[in-house]
């Protein structure tokens, strides 16, 4: 990645090149005209349509929660009155985990001419969002777990992602851990993770981590958590893991192997541990009471997520891939909110890719009730980090579990934009 800032401009398609004739025929003819064809939810009663993918039913990471939550917040806002008097159309779609999935899934929102892709997740940055590049297609609060969604031109992302959790998680280990060993996934993408952990672990002027890579969809991570449990030394260690939805099987070949081993405290990042899995494996009396976890957001208890826990009474109760402390369906919910508030910034006037993207760029300033700070993504909103030129939010929150709950270990955000800086 060269850090350069790139200057997007889009490719003509067959659907502008037909929008440009239609509006000119308008001018010519004085006519009445409606909305520009290749557009979606222009200025008159048409749906606003967009698409929210993830992964489903794979081997690996699974976050059905998006999606679901992507159209529960439909169902809610239609139910209101729609997005400025709009209806939302949301199209969903699975990327099933790998690189062609996520291309397909980018293709069809290009075929469906979607105004947006929102809150969606996918490891595959690369493969989706080249084709959203080359139609114009904004992509809206992404879940963050690539590096790709932090450099597109076209990205619009309302957390720190991947990068902003991990130098936070080097933070707040930094003065409580003699030693650290991260146990990580052997992918592209977790191969950027002990760097991002030992920048916040320099911060403390700590040590770097024991970097254990780990099988992305492993069954059973007893050699791993040996090392990792050797890495953490004879006293004072912690051990961190970053493995998504097989952080509960890592830490389950963990709590077999310890006994063997000095004491350490144990660490995640939100996404890989929430307050569900904490309640799944016996809350105070889990594994996880006393764990240290870094998040982007409020814990999922704070009363600011109460807007999104009416929406999922009223519309997804009953549905259990609606989780409110999934790290996935906060990201989304966060996500939905940016669209709702720049499709009203544009006062019933044409709902398209090209108008949310001028939108967006030109400086809205989107608040989101204290779950992120206020989100604007103009060129001086950028933080300094070359590497992630289209980072905005590199707030995190420090937490820990206390008597089976995540609570703040700290009061309000952290912010991590200096160490982030210090990584290119």
């Amino acid at each position: 990645m060269t850090g350069r800032r790139r200057t997007f401009l889009p490719r003509p398609t067959r659907h502008a090149v037909l929008a440009a004739a239609a509006a000119a025929a308008c001018v010519a003819l004085t006519a009445g005209c409606g909305v520009i064809p290749g557009t979606t939810g222009g200025s008159g009663d048409d749906p606003i349509t967009v698409m929210t993918w993830a992964p489903e039913n794979t081997k690996a990471t699974n976050k059905p929660g998006v999606p679901a939550m992507a159209q529960a917040f439909a169902r809610w806002v239609n139910a209101h009155g729609g997005l400025d008097g709009r209806d939302l159309k949301v199209l969903t779609c699975n990327d099933h985990n790998d690189a062609a999935g996520a291309a397909e899934c980018a293709r069809k929102a290009v075929d469906e001419e979607v105004a947006a892709v929102v809150g969606a997740y996918s490891q595959h940055g690369r493969s989706f969002l080249a084709p959203l590049e080359g139609a114009g297609i904004p992509y809206i609060g992404g879940y963050g777990i690539t590096d790709d969604e932090f450099s597109s031109p076209l990205s619009y992302p309302v957390n720190g992602g991947e990068p902003a959790l991990l130098a936070g998680n080097g933070r707040q280990l930094a003065a409580r851990c003699d030693r650290v060993s991260l146990v990580r996934p052997d992918t592209l993408a977790g191969d950027e993770l002990p760097k991002l952990l030992n920048a916040g672990l320099a911060d403390g002027h700590h040590k770097p981590v024991a970097d254990i890579r780990a099988p992305e969809d492993g069954t059973d991570f007893t050699p791993q958590a040996e090392q990792a449990l050797k890495g953490a030394g004879t006293r004072g260690g912690c051990v961190t893991a970053a493995l998504g939805a097989r952080t509960d099987t890592f830490y389950d070949s963990f709590r077999r192997t310890r006994a063997d081993y000095p004491s350490v405290r144990i660490s995640s990042v939100l996404g890989s541990v929430d307050q569900s899995l904490i309640d799944r494996t016996g809350g105070a009396s889990g594994p996880y009471e006393g764990a240290y976890v870094t998040g982007w957001y409020p814990a999922s208890g704070d009363s600011r997520w109460g807007g999104m826990r009416k929406v999922i009474r009223e519309q997804a109760f009953g549905d259990n891939r609606v989780d409110p402390a999934d790290a996935g369906v906060q990201t989304t919910w966060i996500a939905y909110t940016v669209l709702k508030q720049a499709v009203e910034s544009l006062d019933g006037g044409e709902v398209s890719a090209r108008t949310l993207r001028r939108a967006l760029d030109d400086g809205l300033r989107v608040r989101t009730g204290g779950l992120t700070p206020t989100l604007s993504w103009r060129f001086e909103d950028l933080i300094a980090a070359s590497e992630y030129p289209r980072l905005i939010n590199s707030g995190v929150t420090f937490q820990t579990v206390r008597d089976g709950r995540l609570v703040p270990a700290r009061g309000g955000f952290v912010d991590v934009e200096a160490t982030l800086e210090q990584t290119a």
